[in-house]
């Protein structure tokens, strides 16, 4: 969804709860080339629930990630997601795109639970064929303005140019398209893992069926540990990870991981429960899981069993060339989850509808 333009390159910037993350690539005749990969952690408080509590806190983890990785391009584009972000797909009558644009307002007004001078709103035609009543499908994003302004205000305290608005779902599918062989016959469930929310965006055929995002993630993994063991915040991640902390091993924490690996599964199964009952009982054949939760160790097995779906653990730069002589291999290979949404902006063209 294409909110700001500008026709320059432009750095993937994924502001997230727990870190940001920066990307950038190069189209060469050979394919993709990964020119810039940085990330920097954020403290819990800085950004919470999608909402940034602390703007120069990010600010000064954006400017240290350009200045360690010498990241001198200022454009860039960034992703919102949670409960601030409306994505619908709705039927509208054949028109131009000239009259959709006219009508589009007054049309989503119908379906955003927000008064429609507090969003912007942005659309895209889905390519297929019309319905036997002369309907198109649309697919509707609506952003709550405050939101971005608070987006756009952090980019702009890091010196740098908002040139896109994008949707975390959206920015997945993008890095899936690239990364992966798109089966027209398969339904793919990409299912990204943050600290604070986890986004859904189930795709039949390389296109977007259903889009959710949820309230749940890496930090819910965190605070339970916290809770239940008598740990520091910083102490109950590392655990989480498989770390050792003051004797106590991942093995203490099973428990209680297990109780939110079934809670997080269980909002997983709606999601898809939801969109098997609006899609006349479609098969989901994978799912793809990104975001930092996605190594939490044991997560992806219980996911398969709990699901029933075959499900891998995602590397959105498996397709992307990196120079071993600049990016250690093996940093890339445990990091790339993480970096999902980076990489799907960084495909953006600014000139994109």
């Amino acid at each position: 969804m294409l909110f700001f333009s500008r026709r320059r390159d432009l750095v993937g910037l994924d502001i997230g709860t727990n870190s940001i993350k920066a990307t950038q690539l190069k189209r060469t005749r050979g394919g993709l080339e990964l020119v810039h990969f940085g990330m920097a952690t954020v403290h819990p408080e800085t950004i919470v629930d999608g909402v940034i509590m602390d703007a120069g806190a990010a600010a000064s983890a954006i400017q240290q990630i350009f200045t360690d990785h010498t990241i001198t391009t200022k454009d860039v584009a960034v992703a919102v997601s949670g409960h601030s972000v409306i994505v619908k797909k709705i039927k509208m009558a054949q028109m131009k795109e000239e009259e959709l644009q006219e009508s589009i307002q007054w049309e989503a007004e119908q379906y955003i639970p927000f008064a429609i001078e507090d969003v912007s709103i942005d659309f895209q035609v889905l390519e297929k064929p019309p319905t036997e009543s002369g309907e198109m499908e649309v697919l509707l994003v609506a952003v709550k303005k405050d939101v971005i302004n608070d987006y756009l205000t952090v980019v702009t305290t890091a010196g740098l140019n908002t040139v896109i608005v994008d949707v975390d779902a959206f920015a997945l599918e993008n890095a899936y398209e690239i990364s992966y062989e798109v089966n027209r016959d398969e339904v793919v469930a990409l299912v990204n893992l943050g600290a604070a929310v986890m986004n859904i965006n189930i795709l039949k055929g390389g296109i977007s069926e259903f889009t959710r995002d949820s309230a749940i993630g890496g930090n819910h993994y965190t605070e339970s540990i916290q809770k239940a063991l008598g740990l520091s915040y910083e102490q109950a991640e590392s655990l989480k990870l498989g770390g050792e902390v003051e004797g106590r091993t991942l093995s203490d924490a099973k428990s209680i991981i297990e109780l939110v690996n079934t809670e997080l599964a269980g909002e997983i199964r709606r999601s898809f429960d939801f969109f098997r009952s609006s899609t006349q009982n479609e098969v989901i054949h994978k799912v793809l899981l990104s975001g930092g939760c996605a190594r939490l160790p044991g997560l992806r097995e219980y996911l398969v069993e709990s699901l029933d779906i075959p499900t891998e653990i995602a590397n959105p730069l498996r397709k992307i060339k990196a120079d071993p002589r600049k990016f250690d291999p093996e940093y890339l290979e445990y990091t790339s989850p993480q970096a999902a949404v980076s990489v799907g902006l960084a495909l953006r063209q600014v000139d994109d509808k």
